[in-house]
């Protein structure tokens, strides 16, 4: 079966997907070109092709015009087995776009591939696991797929290559991969020279014997002598461009022979042949239609019409074909001239016509407005610095989300970088908004934002998309700026808009509602209105499964799995933060477009399990890859996360720093201030300062559950049990939240019972704890207790309860594993009165700088037996220090 046949039969399939830039892909990139009517098959190449399928690569290279592609379109076309095609363009330099394509060709082809294996979210990356799953779906195949990539010269960057290269590498048996290009790829041929993997048609060999360019006049209609057509070869070195450029311009000489002479005696530029003897040879109509449809990389008739201004674009395209004048088609009525040629006529028009250029693109861009692609009608109304049409465009394609899905290496972004800051009219003053929040400039998007406002105002035939596409910046600005009511506000007015727009463009552009319902969502999260809050995420995370929504769906699990772990369910916070990251891996989002708040939230969840290292290197991970400015709600998260692990390390002072989030938002958000309040709380209570902690906790106790455990707690170490009791006895039962709230306001009320003498009841109560923490593995409370719990945590029931997860490094103090029976290793040296001081003080989580001040020594000294105690214990960290000491009974 051929490939042209495939991709007929596929086309409806194709049609129906689109690339990471959200646009449909293009069919005619999965088409091998037609042959023309003058092609020549050349029985020793296709031999040559044959015997490449015995290896996993088949590279033909050679110089424009050599004949490669219709040489490998003619093979594939006589195969008896599917052929996958793919066309590259300039836009697969970014390898999104390029690994979405490769994939799309593949499955027009027929080649079925795992929905498992996903697509590329953004345009300008690839992740390598999604390369990995491609790699191994192949690699299972029986009978290899084979893959021509024509023009590969078109994605001239590394990366693509060593993509491709490790696809290929671990496809084994199941791909082969025709490369066809005009230069040599960046792939390591040498090793597979040594290997014997690799077919290679070159230049000279793709290069016309003079019995086959002997063949090739035949075919035009001349009949040359040997010696004239040897001559030809020679000087063009058997270039089959050369010797069509020859044939034609022979053809219309009423002596062959001798055009051919001259030619081959003063022609030695191709350029200078091509306009001499090719454009110039045409009628003045058919060379008008050829320098206009140069600015374009395809066109139809009718675009050509557009841009000559006449109506006899299909008669000419028709005959120039038939004629084999370099324009070539593409399928569906879609043509393109040889790029060599295209490129010519662009210098020449450029010469001819100085300034038709712009004019030509602004006239493309409006025909291809309705009759191309997105991406076409920017590009070229760019081209034209058309800015405000080029803008009204996106926003009325309500393409406007695409700034922030992740595609800020290709269109839009790249295309409007080059829209000056003072372009004029409602429409350029959304791009320009959307352009500063992309690039993280908050003020300057503000500004451009009350101008859009005063615009859109100012302009009664905005419409709706335009209005709609300012709400989404406007809820997003109401996000970053912290301020819940004007993005409830502005939602409503979305919401409202909604109906005014075709359905069609909507569907279209799934990302928009996704993107606004995220914004909204953070927003109500931010104020703490959890319930709204998770219903605008919940409606984002089940936005339609697409690259094009990746990004707010990903966020949108982020938040979810935040407002989890804030009602003290880190279970199900942690299961959809690491959807969160599941989503993001298949799509491949990069890292700069994730949302950092599922790492935040899986690193707070490891400090309640007290991983403390896992937790330190996802706060790190998510510092490295922070892009700008951050939202309200990811720098609380940032600040919920560190504080607490450095609260969990004993670095109190550190902890309360770190505690208050680095932000400025029109309205506080209590949960933020909770949080807070919580950490410099506990801080002071390590420090053995709980009246300060009862000052800190104490005010604004209503409807806070977190606060008043946490004020309990610090009543109960100031000696008031009883006002322990009575905060504990004033929140509702049960309490409004899941284990990481509800286990440490039942060890308070344990910790009260072992005061007052009541073991029976302490233990009773501890073993409930330890019930409700053993779903979650919530270790921190345990460690926090104190020593007081200690004893409770030994014999039935709370030994049998904690045995098979409570154990951690640092170890819970008091328990003892059935291994830990055994009697530690003893002290090769033993440790000095002194550092036992200091190890009683670490155990009391106090800094180097309380210690010493406690002790009154200086800080030096302090490192100076901080050091001798990690040696003569083995250990390297604070934390190992005081499990190893406890362990010997030295405390």
């Amino acid at each position: 079966m051929s490939a042209m046949a495939n991709q007929h039969g596929d086309g409806a399939a194709a049609d129906s997907r689109v690339d990471p830039r959200g646009d449909p892909f293009l069919g005619t990139r999965f088409v091998a070109p037609v042959r023309p009517a003058t092609f020549l098959r050349r029985a020793r190449l296709t031999g040559r092709l044959d015997q490449g399928l015995a290896t996993p690569l088949t590279l033909v290279d050679g110089p424009a015009g050599a004949g490669k592609t219709l040489l490998v379109a003619d093979w594939a076309d006589r195969l008896d087995r599917p052929v996958a095609w793919l066309t590259a363009e300039a836009g697969d330099q970014a390898p999104g776009v390029f690994w979405a394509y490769l994939l799309q060709a593949l499955r027009a082809a027929g080649t079925r591939l795992s929905p498992g294996i996903g697509s590329p979210a953004h345009a300008g990356s690839v992740e390598k696991t999604l390369l990995a799953r491609l790699a191994a779906d192949l690699s299972g195949r029986a009978t290899p797929a084979i893959l021509v990539l024509d023009e590969f010269e078109r994605v001239p960057g590394p990366a693509i290559a060593e993509q491709l290269e490790y696809v290929l590498r671990h496809a084994g048996h199941g791909l082969r991969l025709i490369l066809v290009t005009r230069s040599e790829p960046l792939l390591p041929l040498h090793r597979y020279r040594a290997a014997g993997t690799v077919t290679e048609i070159r230049g000279a060999e793709l290069a016309f014997t003079p019995a086959e360019a002997a063949g090739l006049l035949d075919v035009h209609g001349m009949r040359l002598g040997d010696d004239t057509v040897r001559a030809l070869v020679r000087r063009t070195q058997g270039w089959a461009a050369g010797l069509r450029l020859c044939a034609l311009a022979a053809q219309r000489s009423a002596d062959p022979e001798r055009c051919l002479k001259e030619f081959e005696a003063g022609q030695s530029e191709v350029a200078d042949y091509l306009l001499a003897e090719v454009l110039k040879r045409q009628p003045a109509e058919t060379q008008d239609l050829l320098l206009r449809v140069s600015v374009v990389e395809r066109f139809r008739p009718a675009l050509a019409d557009a841009l000559t201004g006449r109506t006899d674009a299909e008669t000419i395209l028709a005959r120039l074909h038939h004629e084999n004048a370099f324009v070539e088609p593409l399928g569906h009525d879609w043509y393109r001239l040889h790029p060599l040629f295209a490129e010519i006529l662009r210098a020449h028009l450029r010469v001819r016509h100085p300034g038709l250029e712009t004019e030509l693109h602004a006239r493309a861009a409006r025909w291809l407005s309705h009759g191309g692609s997105l991406a076409e009608t920017l590009a070229h109304g760019s081209a034209a610095g058309d800015w405000e049409f080029t803008a009204r465009t996106l926003v009325d394609d309500l393409a406007i989300g695409r700034f922030f899905t992740g595609l800020r290496s290709d269109c839009p972004a790249e295309l409007f970088a080059r829209m000056p800051p003072d372009a004029d009219g409602p429409f350029a003053s959304i791009v320009l908004v959307a352009r500063a929040l992309a690039d993280h400039d908050l003020e300057h998007g503000v500004t451009q934002l009350r101008h859009a406002a005063h615009t859109l105002g100012e302009d009664t035939a905005a419409g709706a998309p335009a209005r709609l596409s300012r709400a989404l910046l406007d809820v997003l600005v109401a996000r970053l700026t912290g301020f819940p009511g004007r993005a409830e506000q502005v939602a409503s007015l979305a919401r409202d808009l909604r109906d005014a727009v075709p359905a069609e463009r909507l569907g279209r552009h799934p990302e928009l509602f996704a993107l606004l319902l995220t914004h909204l969502g953070s927003a109500r999260l931010w104020a703490g209105h959890f319930d709204a809050a998770r219903a605008a995420l919940t409606e984002a995370a089940g936005s339609p499964g697409s690259a094009a929504t990746a990004v707010p769906r990903q966020e949108s699990l982020g938040h979810l799995a935040l407002i989890d772990y804030l009602d003290g369910w880190i279970g199900r916070a942690e299961r959809k933060a690491h959807a969160a990251l599941r989503e993001a891996d298949r799509y491949g989002v990069p890292a700069h477009a994730r949302s950092g708040i599922s790492r935040l939230v899986l690193a707070a969840v490891a400090v309640d399990r007290d991983q403390l290292d896992a937790a330190q290197a996802l706060i790190d991970e998510t510092r490295a890859a922070r892009d700008g400015a951050e939202d309200p709600v990811t720098a609380a998260a940032l600040a919920l996360a560190g504080s607490r692990l450095l609260l969990a390390r004993g670095s109190t002072q550190e902890a309360v720093a770190a505690a208050e989030p680095r932000v400025t938002a029109v309205v506080a958000s209590p949960w933020a201030e909770d949080q807070t309040v919580l950490v410099t709380a506990a801080a002071r209570l390590a420090d053995g300062d709980p009246e300060a902690a009862v000052k800190l906790l104490e005010p604004a106790l209503d409807h806070r559950p977190a606060r008043a455990v946490a004020a309990a707690g610090a009543r109960l170490a100031a000696g008031d049990a009883k006002e322990a009791h009575e905060l504990l006895d004033g929140l509702p039962a049960p309490l409004p939240g899941g284990p990481a709230l509800t286990v440490p306001a039942t060890l308070v009320r344990a910790e009260a019972a072992d005061r007052a003498g009541d073991t029976a009841t302490a233990r009773r109560l501890v073993a409930r704890a330890l019930s409700h923490a053993h779903r979650e593995r919530l270790r921190r409370p345990f460690l926090d207790a104190g020593p007081w719990i200690r004893p409770l945590l030994d014999g039935a029931p709370a030994e049998e309860m904690a045995l098979d997860w409570l154990d951690t490094s640092p170890r819970t103090p008091g328990r003892r594993t059935h291994d830990e029976e055994r009697e530690p290793a003893p002290l090769v040296e033993e440790v000095s009165p002194r550092e036992r001081d200091v190890l009683r003080r670490l155990a009391l989580l106090m800094s180097t700088e309380e210690i010493a001040a406690d002790l009154y020594v200086s800080v030096n000294t302090v490192k100076t037996h901080l050091k001798s105690i990690y040696r003569k214990l083995s250990v390297n960290r604070r934390s190992d220090a005081v499990r190893r000491a406890r362990e010997l009974r030295l405390l």
